[in-house]
């Protein structure tokens, strides 16, 4: 992954990302309106592994989630937040970071990034 496109996967995360769980294994994951189709399926082409769900369509809302778990989280996402000063750009999201990595025993950087 090139640096515009880690630059541009990390504000969208900053911005719109929820860092968090199903209380079993840690997952980051994306929610927007469907409109985004062409950014999302950007998303899964260049971080493989990743999974998108959707379009749901309910209580007026259509919408789009992608979701990172598993070894890409472990292996390229955690490695690619850990590298960047995220306290000093957004104070909520690096909260949200830190708890889920401390809710699921994630230390700082567990593999080298693989891209």
């Amino acid at each position: 992954m090139d640096d515009f496109s880690k630059g541009l996967l990390v504000g969208l995360l900053i911005g719109e990302g929820h860092f968090g769980g199903d209380g079993k294994q840690p997952h980051v994951t994306l929610r927007m309106h469907a409109r985004h189709e062409t950014l999302f399926k950007w998303l899964v082409k260049n971080v493989p592994g990743s999974r998108l769900y959707g379009p749901y369509h309910h209580s007026g809302r259509n919408y789009y989630q992608w979701m990172v778990r598993g070894e890409v989280l472990r292996r390229f996402l955690i490695p690619l937040l850990d590298s960047i000063p995220l306290g000093d750009l957004d104070a909520h999201a690096s909260r949200r970071y830190a708890d889920m990595k401390s809710k699921y025993g994630i230390s700082a950087s567990v593999d080298k990034m693989s891209a």
